[in-house]
Parts: C-alpha cells; sequence; structure tokens
C-alpha cells in the first residue's frame, strides 16, 4: 500500500504540474541592420508579450506549489522537492525571457544608430 500512496503521490504531482503550459518565444528577432520599423514595432509586441506568458506561467506555478502545500497529500520532503523544482523552473523561465529581452534590445539599438546614420 506505501508503493500505492507514493505513485499516486507521484501522479498528482505531475498532474499540478502539468496544468501551467510553458509559453512560447518569439521565434526570430529582426536583424536591427535590416529591419523596417513595423517589424521592429512587431519584435517589440511580440517580446512584452513572452515577458507577459512567462509572467503568467509563474504565477500559475506558485499557485500549483501553494494547491500542493494546502492539500495534505504530501510530506515535507516531497513538498521541499517541489518547491525546488519550482523555482528552477521559474529562473529558467526569466532567464529565457531575459535572453530574447536581451537580443532584442541589441537589435533595437543597432536599428536606432542606423536611423540616425540616414
Amino acid at each position: 500500500t506505501r508503493l500505492t500512496l507514493a505513485l499516486f503521490a507521484l501522479l498528482a504531482a505531475g498532474a499540478a504540474q502539468a496544468g501551467c503550459i510553458y509559453p512560447r518565444a518569439p521565434e526570430r528577432v529582426p536583424d536591427g541592420k535590416t529591419a523596417a520599423f513595423e517589424e521592429m514595432a512587431a519584435a517589440q509586441k511580440a517580446v512584452q508579450q513572452f515577458n507577459d506568458d512567462i509572467n503568467s506561467y509563474n504565477t500559475c506555478l506558485d499557485m500549483e506549489q501553494s494547491a500542493a502545500e494546502t492539500s495534505g497529500q504530501f510530506d515535507q520532503n516531497r513538498l521541499a522537492e517541489m518547491r525546488s523544482i519550482q523555482a528552477m523552473k521559474n529562473n529558467a523561465a526569466v532567464d529565457a525571457v531575459q535572453e530574447v529581452a536581451d537580443q532584442f534590445n541589441e537589435q533595437l539599438r543597432i536599428f536606432k544608430s542606423r536611423d540616425k546614420q540616414d
């Protein structure tokens, strides 16, 4: 029966974790050397949307963690493990959005410097 309970706990944790869907990053950042204004504006909106989606994803992870902690289904070791996994997912998501934002900002600087030269 311990095995059955352990399997149930893992399945319940897996189901809880499956509810938060990791957002898709923008497919590409336009090249600031050649991009039109409209491309840069669309990319800026896409990066902002990705940031918003990451924030929603992290909020979902927080809500799942809170639900797991208040459910009474998990012992302290399992909850600590779940917190650790949630923190890694959160940090990876924040890193991903920062990388995309950095790429966009680099291309935006190139785009703006190009326009100054014209």
